[in-house]
């Protein structure tokens, strides 16, 4: 997936980053696969020395996603491939009709 601007965690958002340990339980790998996906395939990135991954990336990324993962690294945030994912990560509320 090179050759695409890597807008994860920007804006840093906390509430849409999870540390390693969160993101090797949704994805069932060890910590040390999520750090190589985030930084080869730019679903996280280190703030203050620290890795952190974006929940709505790794979803996209375990589900094969690539368009909504494109979206979202070019800062995309509001594009319905993107937005079901920050709901499937709880970050969005869905408004009763």
């Amino acid at each position: 997936m090179s050759g695409y601007t890597h807008g994860v965690l920007r804006p840093y958002d906390p509430s849409e980053a999870i540390p390693p340990q969160a993101a090797a339980l949704i994805a069932r790998r060890d910590q040390s696969t999520i750090k190589s996906w985030a930084e080869t395939f730019h679903l996280g990135r280190k703030i203050a020395g620290r890795w952190e991954i974006s929940h709505p990336a790794l979803l996209m990324f375990l589900d094969g996603d690539e368009g909504a993962l494109r979206a979202y690294l070019s800062g995309d945030r509001q594009s319905e491939c993107v937005l079901k994912y920050f709901e499937r990560a709880g970050l969005l509320r869905v408004e009763a009709a």
